[in-house]
C-alpha cells in the first residue's frame, strides 16, 4: 500500500466507524426508550423551512413532561414523506431524565436515522476496504 492509497482509505474507515457509532447509538437509545421511556402525546406547534432547504418544512412537536413543563423539539427524521401538518397530534416518547431527546414513536420517524447511519458505515468501509484490494 502506498502513502496516497493509505491517505484515501483513512478518511473512508474513519468515516465509516464514525457512521457505525452514531448508528449503534441511535439503535441503543431507541431500545431503551421502547423498555423504558415515557410514552405521551405531542402536538405540532409550528413548522420551519431549513435554510438550505425550499421545500421541506420540519415540524416543531410539543408536548408535556412528567413534571407539566412544555418541551418543544424537532424530529430525529425529517423530510418531505414525513412531513406532519400543523396541529397533529403524534406519539412521543422519550428519556425520563432527558425529555429532551424526544422521539416521534412512530416507525417511519424511527428507522431511517439508524439505518441510515449503519448504511452509510458500510459504504464507506467497503470503501476503504477496495482502496485496500485494489492497490
Amino acid at each position: 500500500m502506498t502513502t496516497g492509497e493509505v491517505i484515501g482509505s483513512v478518511p473512508a474507515v474513519s468515516a465509516g466507524l464514525l457512521c457505525l457509532w452514531g448508528g449503534v447509538r441511535e439503535a441503543r437509545l431507541q431500545v431503551r426508550l421502547r423498555r423504558y421511556g415515557v410514552h405521551t402525546e405531542g402536538v405540532v406547534v409550528d413548522q420551519f423551512l431549513a435554510p438550505s432547504d425550499d421545500f421541506d418544512v420540519t415540524p416543531v412537536i410539543e408536548f408535556t413532561d412528567r413534571q407539566g413543563r412544555p418541551v418543544r423539539f424537532t424530529p430525529v427524521a425529517t423530510g418531505k414523506r414525513f412531513g406532519i401538518d400543523l396541529g397533529t397530534r403524534v406519539p412521543v416518547v422519550y428519556p425520563p431524565e432527558h425529555p429532551e431527546k424526544a422521539r416521534v414513536f412512530v416507525r417511519k420517524h424511527l428507522r431511517p436515522t439508524f439505518i441510515s447511519l449503519l448504511t452509510g458505515s458500510v459504504i464507506f468501509l467497503g470503501a476503504a476496504v477496495w482502496i485496500a484490494l485494489t492497490s
